[in-house]
């Protein structure tokens, strides 16, 4: 096993500035809530049904939609409701490619085994271009015992089905993202998962400012004038039919058209929302790294426990540390990560899953070693790099097991 002995940083260290706040046009509504409830409050506002088999832990997910439904509810263009639970999450997947093939606007709540059962229909989805949004509360598989709570496995699973991947740390940015993956979902016909973490942001009540009604109107615009009607006998198209050796392939690269267009799509997401909520996003938010030596990379809730281990290795300890957090880990911000931490003596990845069979690490920190791997090269768009930090990995947090500071 690999070790690292950490001294004391040699660098001046650099004091955190901050400026004084501009005033925003739709800086949300102060309340509490958990991560759930923020998904919920926006989902019901800008969509128009849910098809979903809820299980643990995004069951109050589902079940905060079908409670507005059940209430009457209308989302911001006046449309009624919908809730749809068939009998399996494979199932409740179909339905939400059959009403996005219709053109509605559709989500769908989900975690662990029932995100992996759907995984067949995944494909189908981002195939057909069906930009559906789902809200992962992302939860342990099943392995030598049942756990119900916080891992990774369960999106690791489908991150090579097509879709784009988002990951919030608390409940702000549960609901935050959740209107930035609708809006670059629709711009690029591409389907989008709105990760949390199970139990410790669906469940964990916070400070929150929920976005606006007149903003979610203003930012995601009305499905009936942005969608496509796949199924409209006026406009008749073939839809899910068989290809073979002269065709599939071209139709499936053809298909990196829509995938090229995320990037800048998100830019604008990003930037828009911050202009008009003064909250701001991006691919990742790097902390204290400017000068920092040693840095550590991570995905989820615990990331806000790096920043405050961060703190403390510089303002006690006096180690020039940093961190980095990844929003967007679908399509991965290689260039971004390796502009970050190409500087640094060495860096950290923890991940909250484990991979043993891979003897580069699990999937994060292969992400992060191929991205090196291109910039040293100077390929994949990296400007080229003359050397690599030292790299570890790690396995952290596994089935919600507390992740401290002194860890």
């Amino acid at each position: 096993m690999s070790t690292a002995t950490i001294k004391k940083s040699t660098r001046q260290l650099k004091p955190i500035e901050e400026a004084a706040p501009p005033k925003f046009q739709y800086p949300g509504i102060p309340t509490t809530c958990d991560g759930a409830e923020a998904v919920v409050h926006v989902e019901i506002h800008v969509a128009q049904a849910a098809g979903a088999y809820p299980i643990t832990s995004s069951t109050t997910m589902g079940g905060g939609f079908n409670a507005a439904v059940m209430n009457g509810g209308k989302n911001l263009w006046g449309d009624l409701l919908m809730f749809f639970e068939p009998e399996s999450e494979h199932s409740a997947a179909t339905v939400c490619e059959g009403f996005a093939v219709a053109g509605g606007r559709v989500t769908n709540f989900t975690s662990g085994q029932g995100l992996v059962l759907m995984k067949e229909v995944l494909y189908t989805i981002a195939g057909k271009r069906l930009p559906v949004v789902m809200n992962i509360g992302a939860r342990a598989l099943t392995s030598q015992g049942l756990n119900v709570h916080a891992g990774h496995d369960d999106v690791m699973s489908v991150a090579d089905c097509g879709w784009g991947m988002i990951f919030g740390r608390n409940a702000q940015e549960a609901g935050d993202l959740c209107l930035i993956c609708r809006r670059t979902a629709e711009a690029t016909c591409t389907p989008f998962f709105n990760v949390q973490d199970g139990f410790l942001t669906t469940h964990t009540v916070e400070t929150v400012r929920l976005p606006e009604p007149e903003f979610m109107k203003e930012y995601i615009g009305d499905p009936k004038e942005k969608l496509i009607n796949l199924m409209d006998p006026d406009n008749p198209i073939m839809s899910g039919v068989v290809q073979n050796q002269d065709s599939y392939m071209k139709g499936k690269i053809a298909q990196r058209w829509y995938y090229d267009r995320i990037e800048p799509a998100l830019e604008e997401a990003f930037e828009e929302f911050y202009r008009k909520t003064g909250r701001k996003y991006d691919f990742l938010e790097p902390y204290r790294c400017e000068d920092a030596e040693y840095i550590l990379i991570g995905m989820g809730c615990y990331m806000e426990t790096a920043k405050a281990t961060v703190d403390y290795l510089r303002d006690v300890q006096g180690i020039a540390a940093g961190c980095v957090n990844v929003f967007v880990f679908r399509p991965f911000p290689a260039r971004q990560l390796v502009k970050v931490l190409k500087d640094c003596t060495a860096f950290a990845v923890f991940e909250r899953m484990d991979d043993p069979l891979s003897t580069t690490g699990n999937h994060l920190t292969r992400e992060v070693k191929a991205a090196f791997c291109d910039a040293l090269n100077g390929q994949g768009g990296h400007e080229r790099i003359e050397r690599i930090p030292r790299i570890y990995g790690c396995a952290a947090g596994l089935g919600s097991r507390d992740v401290r500071p002194g860890d």
